[in-house]
């Protein structure tokens, strides 16, 4: 979410236009503190504080809001769910919270949970519909092909040069109807320059084979988190075509290897996790 609107929960929250005095004054402070330390990247610290203001106050929404944003980018998503809930029950209004709680769901498996949070935000938002390209991943997981199709040509309109936006309009479309019509119909694109998303699209347009897209990762001149975070999405979006095309062994080698192998801070990791503890389920 925004910064602003985590400063706004904080300063317009029904909790504080309580009398401030005692155990609600020192809750006050406590939340202010616990949304400073988000925003300053100490999550932990941001956990602990805020459990702390609402020991002192359990009826103040930011107290709980601060605490799932900070459940959330510490990947401790059901708990981040739990407290997004919180807030909503004390704060119907707080619509945006949806979003959040959203997010957690999806990163915990829970997709049909999430199409209905972040259609709940959209609905109070239409504005940011072409944007939200993760409903559009919710909606792929939770087996609504043709509107995930439809959310990621939504999508191209306010992001038209994104390989990764061509690749999970393919993914829905292939399932939504064939690998041949995904492929008729993908999204072209050129501006996308991240390594190695050039090959990601041609492997999706049936012009390279898998291992030209591990290849790309690695005779690239990276290093660091720059060649991790190469080898992740090479290996995801490997993982992602096979099970397009119904080699479920090769898919789970390559999701396993993005997940396990090459661990990231970026969202797409999230999904990836989400996938591949699905697939595991199942077995």
């Amino acid at each position: 979410m925004r910064v602003f609107a985590l400063a706004a929960l904080i300063a317009l929250s029904p909790g504080f236009a309580r009398a401030a005095d005692g155990d609600a004054e020192k809750a006050l402070k406590l939340v202010e503190e616990a949304g400073a330390a988000y925003q300053a990247g100490k999550s932990e610290e941001a956990v602990a504080l805020a459990k702390k203001a609402i020991d002192l106050d359990a009826k103040n929404p930011a107290a709980f809001f601060v605490l799932g944003s900070a459940h959330l980018k510490l990947r401790q998503n059901d708990e981040a769910a739990k407290a997004f809930t919180q807030v909503i029950a004390l704060d119907p209004k707080a619509v945006a919270v949806h979003d959040r709680r959203g997010d957690a769901e999806l990163k915990s498996g829970k997709f049909k949970e999430a199409v209905a949070d972040f259609d709940k935000y959209l609905e109070a938002n239409p504005k940011f519909a072409p944007e939200h390209w993760r409903r559009g991943i919710a909606l792929y997981y939770a087996g609504r092909y043709k509107d995930g199709v439809a959310q990621f040509d939504l999508h191209r309109k306010v992001n038209p040069e994104d390989v990764e936006n061509s690749a999970w309009h393919y993914l829905c479309n292939a399932r939504a109807n064939t690998p041949k019509k995904a492929r008729e119909d993908l999204i072209p694109v050129s501006k996308d320059g991240r390594v190695p998303m050039k090959q990601v699209l041609e492997l999706y347009a049936g012009k390279l084979k898998p291992q030209d897209v591990i290849d790309a990762a690695e005779k690239a001149k990276l290093d660091g988190e720059d060649l991790k975070e190469a080898r992740f999405y090479a290996n995801l979006y490997v993982a992602l075509f096979y099970e397009s095309e119904g080699d479920d062994k090769k898919a789970l080698e390559h999701m396993t290897a993005a997940v396990e192998k090459y661990k990231i801070g970026h969202y797409m990791w999230d999904v990836a996790d989400a996938h591949l503890k699905l697939v595991k389920a199942k077995k």
